[in-house]
């Protein structure tokens, strides 16, 4: 990101006072969140975060002004959405999610965002399996995802078949 692009979201702060958080973005614990993919309006919230790693499930490639954001930010990202996934409404494989659990997994990579396009369908999915390692019951994984993709439960319902299962 260029020094113009940097004062340009900065000074937004300044003038406006305002903080903007990515679309569907939530607090899954201390240092750990998840959202939609950002945009330059997010930028300033995302600096405040002190991000780490941000771990990416879409199928679709972040901007470039995001991608100068991660860079000038030092921040490390998983890229795992072309990994398994062919289309967004698609099931997500075994590897990804089990990549993503290890980098969640791991403190150390802390700050950390999970994101997907929306954050609703990816993210969501990755956040269940971990909720269900924490041994959260399978009703209150499931308000959590609905609370973030609404009535479109399709992915999840394959996930939470596994999920109960174990």
């Amino acid at each position: 990101m260029g020094a113009a692009s940097d004062e340009r979201y900065l000074e937004y702060v300044v003038l406006g006072g305002s903080l903007i958080p990515p679309i569907n973005f939530g607090i899954v614990e201390e240092n750990l969140y998840r959202s939609g993919m950002p945009n330059e309006l997010n930028f300033p919230f995302l600096e405040k975060l002190q991000l780490k790693t941000i771990v990416n499930l879409a199928s679709e490639e972040p901007s470039q002004q995001f991608l100068n954001f991660v860079s000038d930010h030092n921040i490390d990202m998983v890229n795992l959405g072309g990994v398994g996934l062919s289309l967004s409404w698609k099931s997500m494989s075994e590897e990804v999610v089990l990549t993503a659990m290890d980098t969640i997994l791991d403190t150390s990579t802390y700050p950390l965002l999970i994101m997907c396009h929306l954050g609703r369908h990816q993210t969501g999915t990755v956040v269940g399996c971990m909720r269900k390692l924490q041994r959260w019951n399978l009703t209150a994984v499931f308000e959590e995802y609905r609370s973030f993709a609404g009535s479109k439960v399709g992915e999840s319902q394959v996930t939470a078949r596994k999920l109960s299962k174990n």
